[in-house]
């Protein structure tokens, strides 16, 4: 076969992969960083503030964002939720769509009735988590995060260290993304939105 005719039909396979590469539906650029497809944090089975057991299926169907904390803590956690309070107000009627799930990491202070309260500081429907201490060891592998007590002046006047970052699911519960602390409202409900769109 004639070199000039290699070279048509290299370019004409080239061409090709342009336009098809054009016409296919882009992959969504998420402002989180993209999990999809991650073999850990797959579930967790807690009970929450009313005693009910729940699993990530309760939620099939919405959009769940996973957050690690305790009620003590005097920033990141009041500034977390606080923060996916307003991305449910940006999304508007795909805010009630839209879970925040609240898994403590101090079960010692954080009683049910402590959890209640706290969360209704910031939306009612946010669902609080209240693991054993066992419990806590096991959901905080299976989500790869770091928590650790750090001893205060008196026994209870302790702190917890932990992973400031929450885990955003689709509404088939699949972990889709890790967004990292402090990364705005805007580009957190932009993700959220993808999601329910399913993207």
């Amino acid at each position: 076969m004639p070199q000039s005719v290699h070279r048509r039909s290299a370019m004409v396979v080239a061409v090709g992969s342009i336009l098809l590469a054009a016409c296919a539906p882009g992959k969504p650029k998420f402002n989180s960083i993209d999990l999809t497809g991650a073999e850990y944090a797959r579930d967790f089975a807690l009970k929450d503030a009313t005693g009910k057991k729940r699993t990530l299926a309760d939620f099939r169907g919405q959009a769940v964002a996973v957050f690690f904390g305790f009620t003590q803590c005097p920033d990141v956690c009041p500034t977390t939720l606080a923060e996916m309070s307003q991305v449910k107000k940006l999304l508007g009627a795909d805010g009630e769509r839209l879970v925040v799930v609240f898994i403590t990491v101090d079960p010692q202070r954080d009683t049910p009735e402590v959890l209640r309260a706290y969360m209704s500081n910031f939306d009612p429907a946010f669902v609080a988590l209240v693991p054993t201490e066992s419990e806590l060891a096991d959901v905080a592998k299976e989500f790869k995060i770091f928590y650790r007590k750090v001893p205060g002046r008196t026994e209870t006047s302790y702190v917890m260290e932990h992973t400031a970052a929450s885990y955003l699911f689709d509404p088939q519960g699949r972990l889709r993304l890790y967004t990292r602390y402090g990364m705005g409202v805007k580009p957190l409900a932009d993700d959220v939105r993808h999601l329910l769109r399913g993207s």
